[in-house]
């Protein structure tokens, strides 16, 4: 009696747990609605107008550049400085990419895992987007992508947002997040 009422029990927490991932979208019902990628964080903040956020969010990865491509250079392009930052046809970031190209990079919203080395989000010009992890600095990392020039050395004022730490320390055990205030 005992085993059959903790099977009941916990097939009812499945079909509560299950029920509230539901979505009743008009003629449809949508389970695991999903809400954010943010495999690279500040890529839809910087370059996704608010009416399209949402959209960006819930895009397949393979379908974004297509999507919203031409919307995120735009934006791109009017970060151009009259230092010419970013021109078309000037590669002068720290990847060495045309616009065309560097929005081809940014806009799949996708975490790159590399097989070969540790995981780093940006240690140099040469390993952008390998991984990232819970200490990397992600913003500090995309504003020298950005404004970094070739080397990563150009615009010290506009390659860092001197948020250097967490408030509180990552655990030394999983889930290596700080526990909340």
């Amino acid at each position: 009696m005992k085993s059959t009422l903790k099977i009941l029990t916990i097939m009812l927490g499945g079909v509560i747990m299950i029920s509230s991932c539901k979505k009743d979208n008009g003629s449809t019902t949508v389970y695991y609605d999903q809400q954010d990628q943010v495999g690279r964080p500040a890529i839809n903040t910087v370059f996704i107008s608010a009416s399209g956020k949402d959209s960006f969010n819930v895009t397949v990865p393979s379908q974004q550049t297509a999507t919203f491509g031409a919307e995120m250079k735009a934006n791109l392009l009017a970060l151009t400085n009259p230092a010419g930052v970013y021109t078309l046809g000037n590669p002068n970031n720290a990847l060495g990419l045309n616009a065309d190209a560097l929005i081809g990079v940014l806009s799949t919203d996708a975490l790159n895992v590399s097989t070969k080395g540790p995981t780093k989000f940006f240690t140099s010009t040469s390993d952008f987007f390998t991984g990232r992890g819970l200490s990397d600095d992600v913003i500090d990392a995309e504003l020298t992508l950005l404004f970094g020039g070739p080397t990563g050395a150009s615009n010290p004022t506009l390659t860092s947002d001197h948020v250097d730490a967490n408030d509180k320390a990552f655990l030394g055990t999983f889930p290596y997040e700080a526990s909340p205030w």
